[in-house]
């Protein structure tokens, strides 16, 4: 292969790989709908979060305590 085009080969590789698993926003929802559903996940995130959902010990923050 030439390395002329190689980088064409690469870039047209490269768009087959991202459009195999792209990711749609499709999902039938209107902005609004999806704001809500995304802030509805949030908060259960958070208070999963406030009530102490990370029981997997370790954390980034328990590394260097003096």
């Amino acid at each position: 292969m030439t390395r002329g085009n190689q980088r064409e080969k690469d870039r047209e590789r490269a768009q087959a790989r991202a459009g195999s698993k792209g990711k749609t926003k499709d999902d039938g929802l209107t902005p609004e709908q999806r704001r809500e559903r995304d802030a509805k996940a949030l908060q259960e995130k958070a208070a999963k979060k406030a009530d102490g959902g990370n029981t997997a010990g370790g954390g980034a923050g328990s590394k260097n305590k003096k």
